[in-house]
């Protein structure tokens, strides 16, 4: 079976696929600060209770943070015995980079980018809701040629709250209705449908601005706020939160074929 993990930001997602379905799937915060025997007692716990502790015999990973790249392959070589395949800019992914310095780009976008090329043939637009909210446009043909990377909903919700002092932290969910009755509610308005219409305007801008005209330009939606926002969009044709492990297991798949 196939273990892909995804190291964001925020959070790191993992996923066991069998060949045919996932088997399980899990989201994790993301603590910089944890050594490799901390996240391989973790990991070996969560596979003990999924009882696949001794089925992993491949490992796929995509990480944008350098230091836990380091421990998540020491924990792969150290818990599970398998040298962990690490998606970079380099690795045949089936994903022609057109941006400029192609190292640069995170591999997030990169596995994104395939995860829509291949499960949705033809032109796309992926928004991926993390710590930044990442927009890319892959084309036709198979290539990611840019895109555009704004503050994530969370980032934004706690710089309006850190910078204002009569201000307080507040759900991030959607309030009854766009007029705030109290500064909860225009707080959520403000942070909720202010980041549908920010998403919205630039994936219009994009589509507009696609060179695939005249094709069905397929946006998806990934990452951990996704739901909450694109059930007040109909801009959005696909919602999957996990499909950066749906990209790093069509990656490994191709890579290893």
């Amino acid at each position: 079976m196939l273990l892909a993990i995804d190291i964001g930001n925020t959070n790191i997602t993992l996923g066991i696929w069998d060949g045919g379905a996932w088997r399980k799937q899990w989201r994790l915060y993301t603590v910089q600060s944890k050594t490799a025997d901390e996240y391989g007692i973790a990991l070996t716990v969560l596979l003990r209770e999924a009882g696949l502790i001794d089925a992993i015999d491949h490992l796929i990973m995509s990480s944008v943070v350098p230091s836990l790249t380091h421990t998540f392959s020491q924990v792969s070589r150290e818990y599970l015995g398998l040298t962990a395949l690490l998606v970079n800019a380099d690795l045949d992914t089936g994903i022609d980079i057109q941006i400029e310095h192609p190292e640069t780009v995170g591999t997030d976008r990169i596995v994104n980018a395939a995860a829509a090329f291949y499960l949705h043939p033809g032109p796309s637009i992926t928004i991926d809701m993390g710590t930044a909210t990442k927009f890319d446009v892959v084309t036709a043909a198979g290539a990611l040629i840019g895109g555009v990377i704004a503050p994530g909903l969370q980032l934004t919700a706690d710089a309006l709250v850190s910078r204002a002092a009569k201000l307080s932290q507040v759900a991030l969910e959607a309030p009854p209705q766009t007029i705030g009755r109290n500064t909860v509610e225009a707080m959520q308005s403000g942070l909720v449908f202010g980041y549908v219409c920010m998403m919205e305007g630039i994936t219009k801008r994009l589509l507009a601005e696609h060179p695939d005209q005249g094709q069905r330009i397929h946006v998806l939606g990934t990452g951990g706020l996704i739901q909450m926002i694109s059930k007040h969009s109909d801009l959005i044709d696909h919602v999957d939160p996990w499909l950066t492990l749906a990209g790093l297991r069509i990656i490994h798949q191709r890579v290893t074929r």
